[in-house]
Formats: C-alpha cells, structure tokens, sequence
C-alpha cells in the first residue's frame, strides 16, 4: 500500500495539515478491500465512516424506482468521499459500489472526532478546508440548477 501520509497530503480536507498532524491522521486509518460490484454502503445506512481511495474505482448511485441504478460519479484514486454523512451524522443519501475492486483507507466517525477534539489546531484546518469544499459544491450545484432552469425556460 502506499505511504498513507502522502496520500493524505493530497485529500482536500486534509491539504493544510503538517507532517506531523497527517501522520495523526494516518495513524488512525483502517484498510479496506472490496471486490468488483461490492457495496462499501448503501443508500440509507448510518453515515459512520469515510472513504480514501488507495487503488481502483467506487461507483456512486442510487436506485431510481422504474428505472434501476442511476450512476452519479465515479470517483478515481485519491477521492474521498462518505464525508458528509460523517459531517451531519445522517444516513447514507446515496450507493458506494466498488467499480472493478478498489483498496480503501477508512476513518470511522469516533476517530475523526477524537482527532479534531484533541488538537483544536487539526480541527480548524480541517473543518475551515470542508467548509471550502461544500461551498464550492453548492456553488456548482447552483451554476448547475441555474443553467438547467435557463434551458427549461425555452
């Protein structure tokens, strides 16, 4: 497995942290292996970790009534994603499903929460780099929804 540090090093939420605060983060981060079509979650389970991808793919969906599987993302090595259940503390919104195998690195939610509780410092680094993150994702969302409702228009 590669050197977890240097992954972290590259993960948004993680991007300020020192060597010493990401070898923190390392210490707590569990690996995981899925085969082709495995479900990491499902849609409506407990948010109660995150995912790192080492290797491979994971395939973001829901199941869409009438239709069946409706793929929303496949997310490539170096992704993190199952955060923002982790975050709120609510059920999983969405399908994770390994894409061809995948190795993950995982941090539950009592980890990271003990993490931030003992080093405030970590804390703001990483809780000032997700509120970046979710802001430029509802800026997309917006740039998206407003142009969608612009084309509906016509």
């Amino acid at each position: 497995m590669p050197d977890v540090v240097e992954l972290l090093r590259n993960v948004f939420i993680f991007k300020d942290l020192d060597d010493e605060e990401l070898a923190e983060v390392a210490e707590v981060c569990k690996p995981e292996k899925y085969e082709s079509g495995e479900y990491v979650f499902r849609e409506g389970e407990a948010g109660n970790r995150l995912y790192l991808i080492v290797t491979g793919e994971v395939r973001i969906s829901r199941d869409v009534p009438g239709s069946g599987e409706e793929a929303l993302a496949i997310l490539k090595v170096g992704s993190l994603f199952g955060e923002m259940a982790v975050f709120d503390r609510s059920e999983r919104s969405t399908h994770a499903i390994s894409n061809g195998g995948c190795e993950l690195l995982t941090i539950t939610r009592p980890d990271f929460e003990m993490l931030l509780d003992f080093n405030r410092e970590m804390a703001y680094k990483v809780l000032w780099a997700s509120s970046r993150l979710l802001t430029s994702r509802l800026r997309s969302t917006n740039d998206s929804l407003r142009s969608f409702l612009a084309m509906s228009m016509f």
